[in-house]
């Protein structure tokens, strides 16, 4: 392959990283409260940069240094995907249970954070998925700094796959939420249901079947 074409794969790999499972349940449930295409694909290029710094600091550190990732650290930060895609499914259950003024009025002092929210997400799934990552471009490409230039591609992709996901998610339910005045909370609520569960069996794939916990 020429060194285009890596680049080229690169993009394109990161834009099919963002459909990732555990990925889309992750923003699902952020942008399901969500009524504006607009603000959820803004949540989706928020998560794409979090993920993107973590993996291009921690990326860069295998490619430059050497260094090397234990293969039971990198379960631990998988671990901890699962249990934060339980936290958010219960942040939206907490919040389906709070009348609409509340909701707003929890929105409003606490605008900042659910700002931050998608970025510390994607930051948390950047650090799980660097490792495999960076065993995948160093195969390929000798030289460290087309390596870096990759792994900055990677992230382009990843960015601009994520917001398109978002995107589209947020399309059906902002239609619904504006017909519906209250569709968008019970959609909410599901979604912060399915993040549970699919937390949950995360953990014990990771933490039981895998091997992690025991």
């Amino acid at each position: 392959m020429t060194l285009f074409s890596i680049l080229a794969l690169g993009f394109l790999l990161g834009m099919r990283h963002a459909t990732d499972s555990d990925h889309v349940v992750a923003v699902t449930t952020i942008v399901s409260q969500q009524r504006r295409v607009s603000s959820a694909a803004l949540t989706g290029i928020s998560w794409g940069i979090g993920h993107s710094l973590t993996l291009l600091v921690v990326g860069a550190a295998i490619i430059l240094f050497g260094v090397v990732v234990p293969e039971r650290l990198g379960m631990s930060l998988e671990f901890c995907v699962a249990l934060m895609l339980v936290l958010l499914g219960l942040l939206n259950l907490g919040g389906f249970r709070r009348s609409q003024k509340e909701a707003h009025e929890h929105s409003h002092r606490h605008g900042s954070y659910l700002r931050l929210r998608p970025v510390v997400v994607g930051a948390v799934h950047g650090l799980a998925g660097s490792a495999a990552l960076a065993l995948l471009v160093l195969p390929m490409i000798r030289e460290p700094i087309w390596a870096i230039v990759y792994l900055l591609i990677f992230a382009a992709g990843t960015i601009a796959g994520m917001m398109l996901i978002t995107a589209i998610i947020a399309l059906p339910i902002t239609y619904s939420a504006n017909r519906f005045q209250s569709f968008n909370r019970y959609v909410g609520a599901a979604a912060g249901a399915f993040s549970v569960a699919f937390g949950l069996f995360l953990v014990h794939q990771i933490g039981f079947v895998h091997g992690l916990l025991r």
